[in-house]
């Protein structure tokens, strides 16, 4: 039996800038990739929220979602995800909710509570606000409220969002969100494409405590898998040196661009930094479409998942394209 055969993929973009490249080259590469993406039958692509980071084009994740929602037809556009610390939920509900209006049954809202930044860019985009862990829970139910149908009496209305029913996913690395989407009734991402370490404790925990809602009535799971694959081994492994060196400038402090492949890169490291990244990526997938399958297998028998949210960063958008394609393949073997 192909434990593969049921599994949906899907794809997340951080919409790198690549080195000699620029923030336009980035977003009409992420629109030639959305576009592949549904060619090859990919459920939904989403981009994620970042801030002040020089090798990230995604900041304004609604007006990504658009343009990419614009230059295709079927496939699923949504943030993984809107960091909701960082905006009014009213904002956040009349964006998607207009998204919902020129795109419909074809928005995702992926919630996800961290900021998503440095601090003083965090005070810039909400000035004096002082986050609680109980903001979190009490925006998510504000924005269920607001996207929900308009109740008699209600003052405070999106207009566009109300009675749209945007679907809501809540985006987590730790077990608070694996709780509030149990206890919410809604699908649940596991953000497993850089933090990986408390995957299987946080998918547990949620299929657990799981309260069937009117918007779910069985768990769901997505599970972020970093992929690089390519016709061999050793291609793979050279095209994956840029994610190598993405992950290294973000553990120490060094962010940047999307760098060309280095032959050989992860042998000029220190036992220890090669050890952080391999930590980094324990949900990873790099290889052949042999190395692909084992390891797409492997991932589906540990975690169960509905879902496969691919993070591939290849330097070279053609090969992106193809790695795609082969993840798209092994999947029907």
């Amino acid at each position: 039996m192909n434990l593969l055969q049921n599994i949906k993929l899907s794809m997340l973009d951080l919409v790198a800038v690549r080195e000699g490249g620029s923030v336009g080259d980035a977003l009409q590469i992420a629109l030639r990739t959305a576009q592949h993406a549904e060619s090859l039958g990919f459920t939904r692509y989403w981009v994620a929220e970042h801030h002040n980071m020089p090798g990230i084009a995604s900041s304004a994740t609604a007006v990504i979602v658009g343009h990419i929602a614009s230059g295709t037809r079927t496939i699923r556009v949504g943030s993984g995800g809107i960091m909701l610390p960082n905006h009014a939920p009213l904002v956040v509900a009349e964006a998607f909710g207009t998204l919902a209006e020129l795109y419909p049954n074809r928005i995702d809202l992926g919630l996800g509570r961290a900021p998503g930044t440095d601090q003083l860019t965090m005070r810039a985009l909400r000035r004096d606000r002082v986050e609680t862990e109980d903001d979190f829970p009490r925006d998510v139910e504000e924005l269920q409220h607001l996207l929900g149908p308009t109740q008699p009496g209600q003052r405070l209305v999106a207009m566009p969002g109300a009675g749209t029913h945007v679907p809501i996913w809540l985006l987590g690395s730790s077990l608070f969100s694996a709780r509030l989407a149990a206890s919410k009734g809604l699908p649940y991402a596991f953000a497993s494409h850089f933090a990986p370490g408390l995957l299987l404790q946080a998918l547990d925990l949620y299929r657990r405590e799981f309260q069937a809602s009117e918007a779910l009535k069985q768990p769901y799971v997505i599970i972020g898998v970093p992929l690089i694959a390519a016709p061999t081994d050793e291609e793979a492994d050279y095209l994956a040196s840029s994610t190598y060196q993405r992950i290294l400038g973000i553990l120490t402090g060094r962010r940047g661009r999307l760098q060309a492949p280095v032959k050989g890169f992860m042998a000029q490291l220190h036992p220890q930094e090669r050890a952080a990244i391999a930590d980094f990526l324990a949900a990873a997938v790099i290889g052949s479409p042999e190395a692909v399958r084992d390891g797409f297998t492997q991932l589906a028998q540990a975690t169960g998942a509905d879902e496969f949210m691919l993070v591939s960063d290849v330097f070279d958008p053609a090969l992106r394209l193809r790695s795609i394609g082969i993840a798209a393949e092994v999947m029907k073997d």
